[in-house]
């Protein structure tokens, strides 16, 4: 892979392009004297970076990662919070659910990639992912309500729907930080590596991802995420609604073309427009 950096990126998160059309954009969170906790501003960033992504037809995979050695996020900031009025934590409130709904609502799958502290909301940015790798040093934890308040960026949701009810009040309740290999075993991280790994392993993930039809993967997910609370019948409705957008689109043809001339497919993409095509083509 060969990144590419946005030199416009936002102070607090680089925004990096990898591969040969930029199909996979690594979010790398970047306020390492913070230990990335999530400030007012860099919620806005957040919001504003992943809203961008949602609405570009290039982007396949996300892949969310940290500059710091030690940690992928901390949470809120406890520091600027402290000096809140409840008027202030009331105005803040839809900034920072922004942030947390614009990974959450990203189109196409994303991935996390954990190494070191993912606490409160550093662990609900990773839960807003499909799929998160941490490295096996990583520490994850829900401890919000030994702070006075809750999980408030998805947290209480996301975690119960990932592991079960009793699992996460568990988790939630006592506030409890668990060492990855045990955030592994109850299925709150998906897959575990060595320490320092995690990102070059979530990047080789998201590059498979990204080499399957964008069409395809982006209907897969939204049936996958629209059925997820339904019930069975309401449930395949919608996978087949989100089957004949995929099927009869240009992905699709050439998807069984590639098949049968037994070459690498040449996606056209979200729009049907064909990109980067390939040499001679």
């Amino acid at each position: 892979m060969s990144p590419t950096t946005n030199a416009e990126a936002p102070t607090m998160l680089q925004v990096i392009r990898h591969g040969e059309g930029g199909h996979v954009v690594e979010l790398a969170l970047d306020r390492p004297e913070a230990m990335n906790a999530i400030s007012t501003a860099f919620a806005e960033e957040i919001a504003a970076v992943t809203a961008e992504l949602a609405a570009d037809p290039s982007v396949r995979a996300v892949v969310v990662t940290s500059t710091h050695p030690k940690a992928f996020c901390v949470g809120a900031d406890l520091k600027e919070r402290n000096s809140f009025t409840d008027a202030d934590l009331m105005r803040q409130r839809p900034i920072t659910q922004g942030a947390y709904g614009g990974v959450l609502n990203l189109p196409v799958p994303a991935f996390a990639a954990v190494e070191g502290f993912a606490l409160g909301g550093g662990l609900e940015i990773a839960l807003s992912c499909d799929v998160i790798i941490a490295g096996e040093g990583a520490l994850v934890g829900l401890p919000e309500v030994s702070v006075g308040v809750i999980p408030g960026g998805g947290g209480t949701q996301l975690l119960t729907r990932r592991i079960g009810w009793s699992r996460a009040a568990k988790a939630i309740f006592t506030a409890a930080k668990l060492a990855a290999p045990e955030a592994h075993e109850l299925g709150i991280i998906d897959e575990l590596v060595t320490p320092g790994s995690a990102r070059a392993r979530a990047l080789e993930l998201a590059t498979t991802v990204a080499g399957h039809s964008p069409i395809g993967v982006r209907n897969a997910k939204r049936a996958m995420r629209l059925g997820a609370d339904v019930d069975l019948q309401t449930g395949l409705q919608v996978e087949d609604a989100c089957w004949r957008a995929t099927a009869f689109s240009a992905d699709r043809a050439e998807g069984v073309a590639a098949f049968a001339e037994k070459r690498t497919p040449n996606w056209p993409g979200e729009d049907g427009v064909q990109r980067n095509p390939a040499p001679g083509t």
